[in-house]
C-alpha cells in the first residue's frame, strides 16, 4: 500500500526504532573528531540541532574500525578502542534528550585514504591504486588481514551498542573496502574472497553472522551501491541480489547510494563541478600557484563535467531493489523537495528518504517542511561542503571560497 503524504511527519519504525517521521540526516563525514577519533563537543552541537530540528533519525558520519581503514580526510570519527566509548555516550545521551534516534555508521576506508595520514600501509581486496587518492599501490588483503578486519566491525558494533547507539550502518558503497570487495572493478581476486558474487559478498555475511551471533537482533543497516559507472563495477541486477542476500544474512534495512569517489561529481551531484574548491583543498592541487589553479579550473570542469539527472539519481535502482527484499529500504541523492519527498514514498519506491546536503545548509529542514515554511531547501547544490572537507569542519559554503583559513 501506498504511503499517503500525510504520513510522511507521522511515527514510523525502523528496524525497532521510533522515528518521528520518515525523514533521515544521511551519514556525513563533519571532520568534527579530535585526535584519537572520539567525538568534539561541536559535533555534539551539530547532532542536538539535527534533533531539534526535527530529523526522524542521524546517523553519523562515517566511524573508522581500525588504524589503516582511517580517512585521509580531517578529524575523522574512531570507533576502534574501548577508551572512546564514555565520549561516544556523552553524544548519544545528548541527541535522545531529544527523542531522536542515532545509528553510528562504521567503515574501513579500503583504498581510499593514504598511508602519510594513517601511519600504516593502504590495504584493498586486490592491488589497484586510487586515482583520488593513493600515492603508492595498495597492499592486497591476506585471508588473515580479512578475518581481523571482520573482527573489527564486530567490535566495534558492540562498542556502538554500549555507548548508547541505536543501530549502526555498515558503509558499503561510495567505493570504501566493503564496496571495494562488492565490485568487480576493484576485487579481481580468484579465491573465495573474490569471483563470484557469493564470494565477493563473503566478507559482509560472515561480519554480519558474527554480529548477530554476538549482539542478537541489535539494528544493523547497510549503504550500499546500486550502481556505480565503473568497468566491471557494480550493477542494478548485482545490487538487486545482493540486497537479497543482505536480507537472508539478517540486515535490518538498506540505503541505496551510488558511485566511488574516483568517479568525481558522482555521489553527490550538481549543475557544475567545483573546481575552484577542489583545487584549493584537495592535496594534490592545494600547494599549486594561484595562476595554475586558474588555468586548470576549466579544464577540470571538462575533464569532470556532473553527470546527470542531478536530482533523484538512485530512485530506479531504488525501486527495484526494494521490490525485491521486504526489509526498510532508504532512499538517498537528490531528494530535495517535498514534493520530491512524498513522491518517493507514495510510489512505493522506498519507505523512508534521507537527505545529506540540506542538513549542511539547514539543520532544521525537517520542521520547516512539516510546519509549511518552506517547501525545498536552500541547498544549490554546489558541492562544496563535500570537498572543502579535506580542510575545513563541515558547513555549507553557498558556492564562495573562503576569504581566509577559518
Amino acid at each position: 500500500m501506498a504511503i499517503m503524504t500525510l504520513d510522511l511527519f507521522k511515527p514510523a519504525t525502523l528496524a525497532g526504532m521510533t522515528l518521528r517521521n520518515r525523514l533521515i540526516r544521511s551519514a556525513t563525514h563533519e571532520s568534527l573528531a579530535d585526535g584519537s577519533g572520539a567525538p568534539c563537543a561541536a559535533l555534539e552541537k551539530l547532532y542536538t540541532a539535527l534533533a531539534e530540528g526535527g530529523t526522524g533519525a542521524i546517523i553519523t558520519g562515517y566511524a573508522g574500525v581500525q588504524q589503516d581503514g582511517k580517512s585521509s580526510l580531517m578529524n575523522m570519527l574512531m570507533i576502534n578502542d574501548d577508551s572512546l566509548i564514555p565520549a561516544y555516550r556523552k553524544l548519544t545521551d545528548a541527541v535522545h534528550g531529544h527523542g531522536t534516534p542515532i545509528i553510528l555508521q562504521i567503515a574501513h576506508c579500503g583504498r581510499q585514504t593514504r598511508s602519510v595520514v594513517t601511519g600504516m600501509p593502504t590495504v584493498a581486496p586486490s592491488p589497484l591504486k586510487d586515482f583520488i587518492f593513493n600515492e603508492e599501490r595498495p597492499h592486497e588483503l591476506s585471508v588473515g588481514e580479512i578475518e581481523t578486519i571482520i573482527g573489527s566491525f564486530v567490535a566495534a558494533t558492540g562498542r556502538a551498542r554500549k555507548a548508547g547507539f541505536d543501530g549502526v550502518q555498515l558503509q558499503m558503497a561510495h567505493g570504501y573496502l566493503l564496496a571495494e570487495f562488492l565490485s568487480g572493478y576493484t576485487n579481481r581476486r580468484s579465491d573465495r574472497w573474490g569471483g563470484s558474487i557469493a564470494n565477493k559478498f563473503r566478507i559482509v555475511s560472515e561480519i554480519l553472522r558474527r554480529i548477530r551471533t554476538e549482539e542478537g537482533d541489535y539494528p544493523v543497516l547497510v549503504k550500499i551501491n546500486g550502481f556505480d559507472h565503473r568497468r566491471r563495477g557494480m550493477r542494478p541486477l548485482e545490487a538487486i541480489e545482493i540486497a537479497r542476500m543482505l536480507e537472508a544474512s539478517g540486515c535490518s534495512a538498506i540505503e541505496v547510494s551510488s558511485g566511488t569517489v574516483e568517479e568525481g561529481l558522482s555521489i553527490m551531484r550538481g549543475p557544475l563541478f567545483p573546481a575552484e574548491a577542489l583545487l584549493a583543498s584537495h592535496f594534490r592541487f592545494m600547494s599549486l600557484p594561484s595562476p595554475i589553479k586558474k588555468a586548470l579550473a576549466p579544464l577540470l570542469r571538462l575533464a569532470m563535467p556532473s553527470p546527470k539527472p542531478w536530482r533523484g539519481y538512485n530512485l530506479d535502482a531504488t525501486k527495484a531493489i526494494r521490490q525485491a527484499v521486504s526489509i526498510p529500504v532508504i532512499a538517498v541523492g537528490g531528494i530535495h523537495t517535498l514534493e520530491n519527498i512524498t513522491g518517493v514514498l507514495e510510489s512505493d519506491t522506498a519507505d523512508f528518504v534521507s537527505m545529506s546536503r540540506p542538513f549542511v545548509i539547514e539543520p532544521n529542514i525537517v520542521r520547516k517542511l512539516q510546519e509549511g515554511r518552506q517547501t525545498a531547501s536552500r541547498c544549490i547544490e554546489c558541492n562544496y561542503c563535500a570537498i572543502m572537507i579535506e580542510e575545513y569542519p563541515l558547513r555549507c559554503w553557498f558556492g564562495k571560497l573562503p576569504a581566509k583559513k577559518c
